[in-house]
């Protein structure tokens, strides 16, 4: 017989647990790495109720970009799709965010063109893409590692 353990929260942790973040993820691999599955840096454990709609997006942002990069190989780095008009795909070389719901992006188009893509949260759609890596540059640039150690430090990142 298995001695099962029982815990009982006070309504203080129901409450709180109520408003932490949550997170759920599943693929047809089962070796894929799902951002579920890692350790959060500690600004994505925070209340969602102390957080503009800009800096929470900002934040899950981050982590997806860096869950991306861990599966690319060595001569790729993250892109993003852009929807709407004609601007196609821009290397990530920065993100950021303002209060209370704003996001933008900041990178190089296909022809090399400085970009920044600005968005209102309600309108987020965002596709990231394994794009090649600069000929001329030995290793590839990981933006959402960057972003993600400034997340674990509290610190703000976004250029």
């Amino acid at each position: 017989m298995t001695k099962t353990t029982m815990s009982i929260d006070t309504s203080a942790e129901l409450m709180e647990n109520d408003i932490l973040p949550k997170i759920k993820e599943v693929h047809t691999d089962p070796n894929v790495p799902c951002p579920s599955q890692a350790a959060l840096p500690k600004a994505l454990a925070e209340p969602v109720q102390k957080k503009s709609p800009a800096q929470w997006a900002y934040e899950r942002i981050i982590m997806y970009i860096q869950n991306f990069e861990k599966q690319l190989d060595n001569d790729h780095e993250v892109g993003m799709g852009l929807t709407g008009g004609n601007a196609g795909v821009i290397r990530i070389e920065g993100l950021g965010y303002y209060d209370p719901d704003i996001v933008t992006y900041y990178g190089q188009n296909e022809a090399g063109a400085k970009t920044q893509l600005i968005q209102h949260v309600s309108q987020l759609n965002v596709t990231l893409i394994a794009s090649p890596k600069h000929i001329d540059q030995p290793e590839p640039k990981r933006i959402g590692f960057r972003l993600a150690e400034a997340l674990e430090r509290g610190e703000e990142v976004t250029t």
